[in-house]
């Protein structure tokens, strides 16, 4: 099977995916991120389905360390 297991959040997946069509759509680091992935060739739904998944990870860090987030770690690991 492939994709989200039958107990995923829907919520939660439209929450982020929402987040990721809002920062392609505004100046900032993730709107960068994403220039970039369109740079490199991405398709803009495969793209913004990426920077979904970068904002997943994201706060999932900052939530399990307590750390603010910092734009210098999203631009080293985007290299």
């Amino acid at each position: 099977m492939r994709g989200l297991s039958d107990n995923h959040n829907p919520d939660l997946k439209n929450l982020f995916k929402g987040a990721a069509i809002s920062a392609s759509a505004r100046p900032g680091p993730l709107y960068d991120f994403y220039v970039a992935l369109l740079e490199k060739g991405m398709r803009p739904a495969m793209a913004r389905l990426t920077l979904a998944r970068k904002i997943a990870a994201i706060t999932l860090t900052m939530w399990k360390k307590g750390v603010d987030f910092d734009p210098k770690q999203l631009h080293r690991q985007a290299a």
